[in-house]
């Protein structure tokens, strides 16, 4: 029998902070992004929103329980993976030198990569009759979400969401730098997508990169009517399963094509 290499107050400690840097990091991205476009700049930026009205107090309210609850899982799995660690069950490793520093930038593009695919199939799983009603309809009672939405998952949906980096670590060598730059990368976008305002130029999408990346109309249209639009980082699944909402581009194009008011008036 392998001996204990973490004891209960160790597991205890590592989970505590875990938990607030998964917490610190869903405030730092998704607090930023709401207290500059909901709050500071709200009417300077109301010529992007892509839905106008604004949803109510209470349900943003909902969207930090559930994103909470979402951070104490994720914390749960992070230690998982520590634990998993020590026995030497993971493929991290911490010395640059043993890979080196092309592989370092090649393993974050393919972690992305990987969860993008990931995030897909997945996401598709979960609006099956059935799992949506029990599971994936928590996220999307936000039919107009706000950054704090970024996290608000079922707790299923949340093991679920948390999958891909057990995957990763278990799979493929990532030295913590990756680690780190993939998480950001994920948070960063995660919450462009439930931002509620488009910052593309207009023709973002009509060029060979826009048209194969995700913007946050994309999945702000998801999120209003349920059907397509499932992917996460990359629009080419989309693309490939033909799942694209018919008018993505229009709306779009309509709300990064808005002037603002003082504009207009000019």
């Amino acid at each position: 029998m392998l001996a204990a290499l973490v004891t209960p107050t160790q597991a205890g400690l590592i989970y505590a902070a875990d938990f607030t840097i998964l917490l610190l990091r869903y405030v730092l991205f998704a607090g930023v992004a709401y207290l500059i476009f909901w709050r500071w700049k709200k009417a300077r930026w109301q010529h992007r929103r892509i839905q106008p009205r604004f949803p109510d107090q209470k349900h943003i309210h909902t969207e930090i329980r559930y994103s909470l609850l979402t951070c104490l899982i994720f914390a749960a799995v992070g230690l998982g993976i520590f634990v998993a660690r020590q026995y030497g069950y993971t493929r991290i490793y911490t010395s640059i030198a043993e890979y080196g520093w092309w592989y370092l930038l090649g393993s974050t593009v393919v972690a992305i990569l990987a969860h993008d695919t990931y995030f897909y199939w997945t996401h598709r799983f979960m609006h099956l009759p059935g799992i949506y009603q029990r599971v994936h309809r928590v996220h999307h009672l936000s039919t107009n979400p706000s950054p704090w939405a970024a996290f608000a998952f079922h707790p299923v949906e949340a093991v679920i969401e948390a999958g891909i980096f057990p995957l990763l670590v278990f799979v493929l060598p990532l030295h913590p730098i990756a680690m780190v730059a993939f998480l950001s990368y994920m948070m960063g976008m995660n919450v462009l997508g439930h931002l509620g305002y488009e910052l593309y130029p207009a023709r973002f999408l009509r060029s060979k990169l826009g048209r194969l990346h995700n913007t946050s109309t994309h999945h702000n249209m998801h999120h209003q009517f349920v059907k397509g639009n499932y992917g996460l980082y990359f629009n080419w699944w989309d693309q490939l399963m033909g799942t694209n909402h018919a008018k993505y581009q229009d709306r779009f194009e309509k709300v990064a094509n808005n002037q603002p008011a003082s504009s207009k008036v000019a």
